[in-house]
């Protein structure tokens, strides 16, 4: 079983930067596509960025986080990180990591993760 653990929620004035990391274990993390989803209270939980398998793989980002985040992965230390900038109120939510083998594309990509974190909550004051 995989196991994911993010880090790096917390409250952040708009306008400001953060952090997030997904530490994963019990896998072998190089053979996974890595990806951030969020949910907002009353929504659904959708893509926010994905990274395929391999150091420097490709990468997707929602339109709405577009130019602001960046996903990235560090498959030595089984890593992967979305660092987040220019943050607005909307981008209050919880921040899941989640992990999957086999992906044809990031779009409609929430039921065919195969793990997933608890989450970690990241709240933009305006």
């Amino acid at each position: 079983q995989v196991q994911l653990v993010e880090s790096g929620g917390g409250l952040v004035q708009a306008g400001g930067s953060l952090r997030l990391s997904c530490a994963a274990s019990g896998g072998t993390f190089s053979y996974y596509h890595m990806g951030w989803f969020r949910q907002a209270p009353g929504k659904e939980r959708d893509v926010v960025a994905g990274i395929s398998f391999m150091s420097g793989g490709s990468t997707y980002y929602a339109d709405s986080v577009k130019g602001r985040f960046t996903i990235s992965r560090d498959n030595a230390k089984s890593t992967v990180y979305l660092q987040m900038n220019s943050l607005k109120p909307e981008d209050t939510a919880v921040y899941y990591c989640a992990a999957s083998s086999r992906l044809r594309s990031w779009v409609d990509s929430r039921e065919k993760m195969e793990y997933w974190g608890k989450g970690t909550l990241v709240t933009i004051s305006s």
